[in-house]
């Protein structure tokens, strides 16, 4: 049976709210299909706005993957604003898609990847205005599946009451398998209904079903024990990992944005994965094993986006881009191919001790140059031992030098403050560490015109990473903090006039940390927060701080817990921690010696280049480092000039 579409209803709307263009959809690369062609149905959500979401490299690719699917449909939904809510409630228009603005609730599934837990109270939000209950348990067969993916994933428990299931790592198979399972039970007439289904895609091993799992607390409020709460579903459930990339060259058509979003450019992810062993970094840990895309394909993948999008600007993308094995011979060739066009290169943020005179060069090869961001972490030797990010000052200066040298004249530099076991001086050296930048800026590039930014996040713990046991600092010694080192930098006028200072205070981080860390008993807090108004909590206009803090008040007390409990509570050993019963491979008690090495301020070597220590993923998920070089090249392009580029 067709689904109309709402947009009739919508467009009524849309002269009143700020930014409609958002809503209306009909991107290059969007894709529309006919409802009754198509046997499996998805929504695939990035819980944020249209301008941070569109740009998303995990859902462009898992709507290419699975709309290349002749039975499958795809559509896209996005965070809509506060103006745009409060008008949809008014006149009954239901939360829907941009692509053909179908209801969200008329789909088998809805995917929602989150990159962050602040994305959590969006949710909420999204299931009240698609008509989909709250809490899983409300659910009926008529409501879709909603499953939880991305980086947050790696710990649902917050949001185990609100999601139905959780896929783990790598989506681009799992997708596949899901859409299977969906196929062949709905041939078979649905048997079982909705209750059947989740039960097929628990024996999975690989996606998470929170119903089927019950959770047990001691009388001082840590967790018992995880288990499942029926014979056929297995102990723990494991991450999946796409192994192979070049098998998996997407996204071949990118979404070309009709309005402006954080990026415009041609993404291509060139490795995942990343060994390097910083304690901090989630996304590292997560990951592994590193899996490199070849030269070849990334060269081939450029060339065909670049001609179907028309963008000016290719991201080469990973966790530590410059530490791709081929890295210099890549942009090298990518440089010749595109000299004579308008079309720049840029990394991600870059490790201090991978960039070099050789990559500045090319990536300003044609004159333009993007931003360069350099991520030391941490302020002081010490402090970077602690979290492992093996970079000394020297190494910091020398790479800016470089950096000035080829015609940049900004940096941008980030640190984190309130790691563990972080004192005031370790911050207060990163005031030394700028003054050092624009010394040796100046003297490198022969003026005064340069500039370095320092932008400082707060550090918060995160499941399945060395300091997963970690206590947090409290916002008042963060932001403490932070105003010795505004005070700092700006102590030498005439270098800190040249310093900008961005930061983010104590208290978003805080509540990040609640969530990250969070068991079932958070579910209460998010919704008590969301029906306080909580929307957006990512960006600083709409986050409150003390709207959580009055949730948590009203509704942890009741669990003999409360917000300190999860955030600035230092963890045990032995004791279990809520994404314990999720395998991302790591083997905890490596984790935990990892842990105990950071207080010794010992460094761990990255396996890429030295032998293995034993962090378990490679044995526990059967997979491999696949690293190059293969020893290619990029040919030249024929004829360049077919490229179509905008001037």
């Amino acid at each position: 049976m067709s689904v109309n579409s709402v947009f009739p209803q919508l467009e009524q709307l849309l002269p009143r709210v700020s930014k409609p263009i958002q809503y209306v959809g009909g991107e290059l690369g969007a894709v529309v299909k006919d409802w009754d062609d198509t046997v499996v149905r998805w929504a695939l959500m990035y819980p944020d706005a249209y301008e941070v979401g569109l740009p998303n490299q995990g859902v462009q690719i898992l709507y290419e993957v699975l709309n290349e699917q002749p039975d499958v449909l795809a559509e896209r939904t996005y965070a809509v604003w506060p103006d745009l809510e409060a008008l949809m409630k008014e006149n009954g228009v239901p939360q829907f898609t941009v692509d053909a603005h179908r209801p969200v609730k008329a789909f088998d599934m809805f995917g929602i990847s989150f990159a962050t837990e602040l994305g959590y109270t969006n949710l909420l939000s999204a299931l009240d205005l698609a008509g989909i209950p709250l809490l899983s348990a409300d659910r009926t067969d008529d409501d879709p599946v909603v499953l939880a993916g991305g980086h947050a994933a790696f710990n649902p428990e917050p949001i185990a009451d609100f999601i139905d299931a959780a896929v783990l790592g790598d989506g681009e198979e799992a997708v596949l398998e899901i859409t299977g399972i969906i196929r062949e039970w709905k041939a078979e007439g649905s048997p079982g209904g909705r209750d059947e289904l989740l039960l097929r895609l628990a024996r999975t091993e690989s996606i998470y079903v929170p119903r089927f799992y019950d959770v047990d607390y001691l009388p001082d409020g840590r967790i018992q024990r995880v288990v499942p709460n029926r014979p056929d579903v297995p102990f723990r459930v494991s991450k999946r990992t796409t192994m192979d990339l070049d098998a998996w060259p997407y996204p071949k058509k990118p979404l070309v944005p009709l309005a402006e979003t954080v990026h415009e450019r041609y993404a291509v992810e060139i490795f995942r994965g990343c060994t390097r062993g910083c304690r901090f970094c989630q996304a590292g840990m997560i990951t592994r094993p590193v899996r490199e895309r070849s030269i070849t394909t990334v060269g081939q993948m450029v060339k065909e986006g670049l001609e179907f999008s028309g963008f000016n600007e290719v991201g080469l993308l990973s966790l530590s881009s410059a530490d791709h094995s081929e890295i210099g011979d890549m942009c090298s060739g990518l440089a010749e191919q595109y000299a004579d066009t308008n079309v720049s290169l840029s990394l991600p943020s870059t490790r201090v001790d991978a960039f070099n005179i050789d990559l500045a060069q090319e990536l300003s090869r044609n004159g333009r140059r993007t931003g360069l961001t350099f991520a030391p972490e941490g302020g002081s030797e010490r402090i970077r031992k602690v979290i492992n990010k093996m970079v000394t000052k020297e190494d910091l200066i020398r790479t800016v030098v470089t950096a000035y040298s080829n015609g940049w004249r900004q940096v941008k530099l980030y640190f984190m403050c309130g790691l563990p076991s972080e004192t005031d001086e370790d911050v207060l050296e990163i005031a030394d560490m700028a003054h050092e930048v624009i010394r040796a800026g100046r003297e490198a590039a022969g003026t005064k015109d340069i500039r370095c930014t320092v932008s400082i996040g707060g550090f918060v713990p995160k499941p399945h990473t060395p300091f997963q046991w970690a206590k947090m600092d409290t916002p008042e010694v963060i932001d403490g903090r932070l105003r010795m080192l505004k005070q700092a930098i700006n102590s030498d006028r005439s270098l800190g006039r040249a310093i900008g200072f961005r930061y983010h205070d104590g208290e978003p981080s805080l509540i990040e940390g609640l969530l990250s860390r969070g068991d079932r008993r958070v579910g209460a807090v998010i919704r008590r927060a969301w029906e306080k108004g909580g929307r957006f909590d990512g960006w600083s206009e709409h986050f409150s701080y003390s709207r959580w803090v009055e949730s948590c008040a009203e509704v942890l007390p009741g669990f003999g817990v409360d917000l300190d409990w999860f955030t600035t509570r230092e963890r045990e050993e032995q004791e279990v921690l809520p994404w314990d019963h999720l395998d991302s491979g790591l083997d905890k008690d490596w984790l935990w010696q990892d842990w105990q090495d950071s207080m010794s301020e010992f460094e761990q070597d990255d396996c890429r280049w030295t032998p293995c220590f034993d962090c378990g993923v490679c044995p526990a998920m059967d997979t491999e480092i696949q690293i190059g070089p293969t020893g290619k090249k990029l040919l030249p392009l024929t004829p360049v000039n077919n490229l179509r580029v905008p001037a």
